[in-house]
């Protein structure tokens, strides 16, 4: 059995997936496999995706549906469905994991836990640079130093977040309990899942509203959520994002939730074909 299932959350962009398998290939932890949850991507990309798939020295699943509007949540579920580990470790497309990622989550799973990592917000510029200075460590230095000059002119974003310490008294004594989940770096026990029926597949609109709701579920279920200070670090291209106008249909299903105190979703995994 795998140690992990990593499971990808993704829509159109192969450039970025194809950086983001190339840092899972020098993943510290070897044991683990993927599962990309794709969200409609059109033909072209699906074509792209099935003739790379097997390039690579891990298992690569690729989950789609068709494209029918936002239904990130609903893909989650199908990809919570079709993996074949115990413990589920939970990306965006358009984020990058540092070497030791999978390893870091793993060091810190518990039945009871929920890991949430956090993430530096790298700016487009540096993108180009990511792929040969970070990920293949031929100049992880320069890298770094372009991202200190990159943040002091305020293009990237809380680089404080990309140090990793790989001493776990560090990383509990300065973690933090009541950080909340950050959908696109958390990892948890799969049957956590499903005792509350995965994602709520109400949620149809971005932005707002999905990762809160697991979270509270979850936490209904008696489940912690712990941040490990200088672990689980990511890398997250800044990119333009559409204006947030779905958030009141979001918030009210959410307010709902709060309301009847329900941890298992009456839309969720169960309701799948």
């Amino acid at each position: 059995m795998f140690n992990a299932s990593i499971i990808i959350s993704f829509y159109n962009d192969f450039s970025t997936l194809k950086t983001l398998l190339e840092a899972f290939e020098k993943q510290s932890e070897p044991n683990f496999e993927v599962v990309i949850a794709d969200d409609g991507s059109k033909e072209e990309v699906v074509s792209q995706i099935k003739q790379i798939i097997n390039c690579y020295p891990f298992r690569i699943q690729h989950v789609w549906q068709e494209d029918s509007g936002f239904r990130k949540t609903r893909i989650l579920n199908k990809a919570i469905v079709a993996s074949k580990s115990d413990y589920l470790v939970f990306i965006d497309g358009d984020c990058i994991p540092h070497k030791h990622f999978v390893k870091d989550h793993l060091v810190f799973r518990s039945p009871d836990i929920i890991i949430a990592g956090r993430r530096v917000n790298i700016s487009e510029s540096l993108k180009q640079h990511f792929l040969k200075e970070q990920i293949k460590e031929k100049s992880p230095l320069l890298f770094f130093l372009r991202l200190i000059w990159d943040s002091i002119t305020g293009k990237t974003r809380d680089i404080e977040k990309g140090i990793r310490v790989p001493i776990k008294f560090i990383n509990k004594k300065f973690g933090k309990f009541n950080r909340g989940i950050l959908g696109a770096n958390f990892s948890l026990y799969k049957s956590a899942l499903i005792e509350i029926n995965g994602f709520d597949m109400r949620y149809e609109k971005p932005f707002v509203g999905e990762d809160t709701d697991l979270e509270y579920r979850l936490r209904l279920t008696g489940k912690k959520v712990f941040s490990p200070r200088f672990r689980a670090v990511q890398y997250h291209f800044i990119h333009n994002r559409q204006n947030r106008i779905s958030e009141t249909e979001n918030l009210e299903i959410l307010k709902k939730t709060k309301e009847t105190q329900q941890a298992f979703t009456p839309l969720g995994i169960d309701e799948l074909p």
